[in-house]
């Protein structure tokens, strides 16, 4: 519990959670008692007050998302710590509470950044358009985060040196009857097609969404699918590529030293252009907003671009490698 990284973890955490629990409170309070038509003076102070909260939930929720690299980052720095860890795996692992945190942590990654979106286009509207909606996004995401947080309290706390731990080549083996498992097992052809399929179909409805601003849903839809087609795939075949092993399905080791730390460009691209696709598709009921009506269009632009450039990015450093080297499935 006295590792820098750990004390940095902790204590951003539980001040964040600080932060956003006031922030719900303020929430809840715009949800029952907004209404722009009226000059009582309740109202005043909640237009008054709402620019100063949603600036402290935008710093809180940036951090929230670069904690879950500095976590990832945290759990592969201790795994020399832990017999039998080679990776952030064996760390993950050193008890029950390890990857529940990190599947929060991917969650509430993805929420933040499309409330962040959100957030944005409400701004830019005289009034106050979407102020509802992202508060009602956030009380969803306040007891995530809760939950998050106390998950990767009981992590840390339940860490111990005498613990010995799997491996990563035993977590993520073909033969282990798990989650991992049964995706590492996966057909390496068929998920190749299925890979390379979505992200062409994203690719293709990005296009035609930014030629024609028509079929937003659809491109959003695909873009959030091709997320988690992208994580199986990685664990399926692509890691295979950069190890040149056959049987090292591992998701954590490309992100040491030796793989030039190439798993946190193929992550940070991923989750931009996750964050980024389903922001798009978050825009499009409010795209008739008479104070929204030239800044969304403008917006949905820029995030369908950068989930085309993000995508685009993960697929050609996965082809790259998959030319370079001499190993083949």
């Amino acid at each position: 519990m006295m590792h820098p990284a750990i004390i940095a973890l902790m204590v951003s955490s539980f001040i964040t959670c600080l932060m956003l629990f006031g922030a719900g409170w303020f929430s809840a309070r715009i949800l029952l008692k907004w209404d722009l038509q009226s000059g009582s003076e309740l109202q005043l102070l909640l237009e008054k007050r709402t620019y100063l909260i949603a600036t402290v939930v935008a710093y809180a929720l940036v951090f929230q998302i670069l904690s879950l690299f500095l976590f990832i980052f945290t759990a592969d720095v201790l795994h020399t710590r832990f017999v039998g860890a080679m990776c952030a795996a064996g760390s993950l692992n050193v008890n029950r509470f390890g990857y529940p945190t990190l599947v929060f942590k991917i969650i509430n990654c993805l929420l933040a950044g499309v409330w962040l979106i959100i957030n944005r286009a409400d701004n830019q509207g005289f009034d106050y358009p979407l102020i509802r909606v992202k508060y009602t996004l956030l009380i969803v995401m306040v007891p995530l985060v809760f939950v998050e947080v106390a998950l990767q309290a009981d992590y840390f706390r339940g860490m111990h040196a005498d613990i010995i731990t799997s491996c990563c080549s035993s977590l993520f083996s073909i033969s282990a009857r798990t989650v991992a498992g049964d995706i590492a097992a996966l057909p390496a052809p068929l998920m190749q097609k299925a890979f390379f399929s979505a992200m062409a179909v994203t690719g293709i409805s990005g296009a035609f969404f930014l030629r024609m601003k028509m079929g937003g849903y659809f491109f959003s839809l695909a873009s959030c699918l091709t997320f988690p087609v992208a994580i199986a795939s990685l664990i399926s075949f692509i890691c295979l590529y950069f190890y040149e092993l056959p049987t090292h399905h591992c998701p954590f080791c490309i992100l040491q030293k030796e793989y030039g730390y190439v798993g946190y460009a193929l992550y940070l691209a991923l989750l931009t252009g996750g964050v980024a696709g389903a922001g798009a598709g978050a825009l499009m009921p409010f795209r008739d907003k008479p104070s929204l009506i030239k800044v969304i269009p403008a917006m949905q632009r820029t995030l369908a671009m950068i989930t085309l450039a993000s995508y685009g990015l993960f697929t050609l450093i996965v082809v790259c490698r998959m030319l370079s080297t001499s190993f083949r499935l």
